[in-house]
């Protein structure tokens, strides 16, 4: 059976990621079988979990998906695995204010699902306070067990002493430290890290972080934590596939589509066949929908307009089939993309509205969007659960039907958002499942 960790932090930025990362290669250089996930909405993380496991690391989010879904995922990323680890996002306990045990924390997967958490504390600047913090994670909440701490960035073995003997005076295991190192960090940009795909150096790091980890950890004990998974594939579908063919824009420019949505697809029979607008490549005419995923076309946005042969080709595609853009798609169908310096593209023109990332502004949170019309997505009324994170905003909204009707995480409506016309629909809002089966 699989057994099953998580590794988890207090906060944001305080070591999950590179944790995960060389544990992920640690365990693999035993010729263990391991898996990953990810909790909440994240494209990024995923992407590194997948170089270093060779597997397709899926979401989990206890918000955006109903019980069955959540089950479903779990049981198939665990499918042909000796061990999942699951990585969190945020903090352990950070989510909306409700409903209980489905906030969108990584609380609720772990209590729900029984999965032990290491907790990886950042040190820094603290001695037997970590104590105190451990403590406090570890007796919150009943049903979360920490069955351990990964102390991180200690300074020295005088500073490591003071946090480890007190957080194991509280009763807590301490499953290994890391000495401060600031030359392995992953380098970000404004959406989270640096994409996989994008970073030369990648491999030279992974191996770093597998010795280091060999080195730091107690790599047996974290074994012995890890607990059975129980979870059953319910063939709980994610999201409906827009069609059986179906053409996905894959390059630097657009490269979140959700693992778990794409699975959800090629269970329901579609194929996806892959194509790059940055290499001025069009939709396979073999194709009965195009998806256009998010990305960071407002990093390309020179080379996108000069991509005639991808405009052309999207532009008799869409004459006859659905093509959909979530995010970095949405804005590139739009008219112009105004980029950091100030410079407008052209885009692809099916949709009226023009963005810029020269006048920024975040926006970041849960959605759930309705459906105004039938499109790619689903049919008219379905309901589907995702999020949005982007720092380009609307500076024109055309005069397109708006497409959905948005709400916040907390039930707050956010008006509508989004247009289509004709075959051609999309928004800034993420997609990672539907919650009204009926009507998708």
């Amino acid at each position: 059976m699989t057994r099953a960790i998580m590794i988890a932090a207090p906060r944001s930025g305080g070591g999950k990621t590179t944790t995960t990362l060389g544990l992920l290669a640690a365990l693999r250089g035993r010729n263990i079988a391991v898996q990953a996930a990810k909790t909440g909405p994240d494209y990024i993380d995923p992407a590194f979990h997948e170089v270093v496991t060779g597997r397709s690391s899926l979401n989990l989010d206890s918000w955006a998906m109903t019980p069955d879904l959540l089950e479903t995922m779990l049981a198939q990323s665990a499918e042909g695995a000796d061990l999942l680890v699951v990585e969190s996002a945020m903090g352990l306990f950070d989510g909306l204010i409700g409903p209980e045990k489905s906030r969108g924390a990584p609380s609720d997967i772990a209590a729900r699902f029984s999965i032990p958490v290491i907790l990886v504390l950042d040190v820094s600047g603290q001695g037997q306070s970590a104590a105190a913090i451990a403590h406090g994670f570890a007796t919150l909440d009943p049903d979360v067990h920490v069955a351990g701490v990964v102390l991180n960035q200690v300074a020295s073995p005088r500073h490591l002493s003071m946090a480890r003997e007190a957080v194991l005076a509280a009763g807590i295991p301490v499953l290994g430290a890391f000495m401060r190192d600031p030359s392995l960090t992953l380098p970000e940009r404004h959406l989270g890290l640096v994409q996989a795909r994008e970073q030369a150096t990648l491999t030279e790091l992974l191996q770093r972080l597998r010795a280091r980890t060999e080195e730091a950890l107690d790599l047996d004990g974290i074994l012995r934590v890890a607990a059975p998974l129980k979870a059953q594939d319910k063939r709980e579908l994610a999201v409906p596939p827009p069609g059986q063919r179906i053409a996905i824009a894959d390059d630097a420019a657009f490269s979140f589509l959700y693992g778990h949505v794409a699975k959800s697809w090629r269970q329901a029979g579609a194929e996806l066949i892959p194509f790059s607008p940055l290499a001025n490549e069009g939709p396979n005419d073999s194709c009965d929908a195009c998806w256009l995923p998010g990305g960071y076309p407002e990093l390309h946005a020179g080379s996108l307009a000069a991509a005639d042969q991808f405009i052309s080709h999207l532009e008799v595609f869409s004459r006859t089939r659905p093509v959909h853009g979530e995010c970095g798609g949405f804005m590139v169908l739009g008219q112009t993309l105004e980029d950091a310096n100030g410079t407008t593209h052209r885009m692809a023109g099916l949709l009226g509205h023009e963005t810029s990332f020269a006048k920024r502004k975040m926006n970041l949170g849960y959605r759930e969007a309705t459906l105004q019309t039938d499109c790619a997505l689903g049919k008219k009324g379905a309901v589907f659960r995702g999020h949005e994170f982007h720092y380009a905003r609307v500076t024109n909204a055309g005069t397109d039907h708006p497409l959905a009707r948005l709400r916040d995480g907390n039930g707050n409506d956010l008006g509508l958002a989004g247009g289509y016309r004709g075959y051609v629909s999309g928004s800034f809002f993420h997609v990672m499942a539907c919650r009204d089966r009926d009507a998708a």
